[in-house]
């Protein structure tokens, strides 16, 4: 096992990548719920019909755990890094109001439609194109996204614990602190924090535990049970649908397209901010054995298709074992066998509530701010870039936003400022790519 994963290189220990691997699973198990809940929505009649609901949210919630826990062992396995995958959040909202409910687009079309999407990322990722396109995004734009992701990060949390909260005047302003779900998250992040600065071992893991203990006593943690039985899945498993007419529909390859646009760069945002984070990346930001990466991002999005799940992706969550030490793909195969044990124990993950996971959303957010010492703040060439990869993450809620946004930035102010020589060819058709994208298809 060592040998394998290199745990000894990486200076790491089993322990450690076991805990990380924990930490990952526990912050990221929401998505076995909220997946399904909004992909049973595209299903006819579903809405009206609580048997049928029921029967579809079972099914997604299946392909969600397959799906996630697949892509994620093959990442452990082939890329051996400690990064976990699943359905994504925003491209799952995609599938169903916008193709679905809004294109009236059939739900089994559309998953023919990511299927399609991830044979096109497989052939991209054998032929090294994927890593080809990722090296020429702007150094600026690497560093920057890490810092991005974590403020991405800590909104998300901020929003689950109720510290923040929508507003009809100022979009968005400071939540009721003393609610119960708000002092949950805040001893959450106390804990984690403490145990930290003490250097002691499964702080960001021991800290959602007890979050979660004590949401018990406030109304926070509703305890849902241990096992139950594994629902169905034969309503969405193999229900895809590509044919030739779909094929030859402008608008089944404009959803493709979208699809692909979101998740190449979501996935090439998230692998570069958390890499730069753990320490992975090289000195210009790039991932070692990024193909491999890819790779399993590739299949997960293939496997998500069949089993009956949108688009599959690189989650930000993964921070979370990170920050917990792990560093080899060890953690991502515990990662995927305590995904896989929530077939069986589905209603104990459900216990843990929002509010116990959001601090360690937080904190991962704080340590990712390490990487800003890396970038040029003295040359405006390289500053607005990285500004606008990081405050257009959380502002759009998107990392692909995030680093689109920075790529067209980098590319005119390098022009403007008669720095024609610094901006690699693909980075400025990426540029011209991506004005015409939020023209004509955001």
């Amino acid at each position: 096992m060592h040998r394998f994963f290199g745990i000894h290189e990486a200076k790491s220990s089993p322990r450690t990548e076991i805990l990380g691997g924990i930490a990952t699973f526990l912050t990221m198990a929401y998505i076995i719920f909220v997946n399904p809940a909004i992909l049973s929505e595209a299903i006819p009649g579903v809405a009206d019909n609580p048997l049928l609901r029921e029967q579809f949210f079972g099914a997604f919630m299946v392909a969600t755990i397959v799906s996630m826990a697949s892509a994620t062992l093959i990442m452990g396995l082939l890329a051996n890094y400690p990064f976990a995958l699943a359905p994504g959040m925003g491209l799952n909202a995609y599938f169903t109001y916008v193709v679905c409910l809004k294109m009236g687009i059939d739900w089994r079309d559309a998953l023919g439609a990511v299927f399609v999407e991830g044979i096109i990322f497989i052939l991209l990722t054998l032929a090294g194109a994927r890593v080809f396109i990722v090296r020429a995004i702007p150094r600026a734009v690497k560093f920057s996204s890490s810092a991005g992701i974590g403020i991405f990060l800590a909104f998300i949390g901020l929003k689950g614990a109720g510290l923040i909260s929508a507003d009809p005047n100022t979009f968005v302003t400071l939540g009721k602190l003393t609610s119960p779900e708000a002092v949950t998250c805040i001893i959450g992040l106390l804990i984690i924090t403490t145990l930290f600065a003490f250097k002691i071992p499964g702080s960001v893991l021991l800290g959602i535990l007890v979050a979660t203990i004590f949401g018990s006593f406030v109304g926070v943690t509703h305890f849902k049970g241990i096992v139950g039985p594994i629902p169905d899945i034969s309503p969405t498993f193999f229900k895809l649908q590509v044919s030739w007419e779909s094929l030859t529909t402008p608008a089944f390859w404009i959803v493709v397209m979208t699809f692909f646009f979101a998740d190449f760069f979501d996935t090439a945002g998230t692998l570069t901010g958390l890499s730069n984070a753990a320490g992975f990346a090289d000195k210009d930001g790039n991932l070692p054995r990024g193909g491999k990466a890819y790779m399993a991002d590739a299949i997960g999005t293939a496997l998500g298709a069949l089993f009956g799940t949108s688009t599959v992706t690189t989650y930000i969550e993964s921070g979370a074992g990170i920050a917990q030490g792990a560093r080899t793909g060890l953690a991502s195969v515990v990662t995927a066998l305590f995904m896989l044990s929530a077939l069986f124990f589905a209603p104990l993950a459900m216990s843990i509530p929002a509010a116990a996971t959001a601090p360690a959303l937080i904190f991962i957010g704080a340590l990712m701010m390490v990487n800003l010492k890396d970038l040029e703040w003295n040359d405006v060439t390289e500053a607005l870039p990285a500004f606008i990869t990081i405050v257009a993450m959380p502002l759009t809620f998107s990392i692909a936003n995030g680093i689109a946004l920075g790529i067209i930035t980098f590319t005119l102010v390098k022009l403007c400022s008669g720095k024609l020589r610094q901006i690699h060819w693909l980075t400025g058709l990426l540029s011209f790519a991506f004005i015409l994208y939020f023209i004509y298809l955001h």
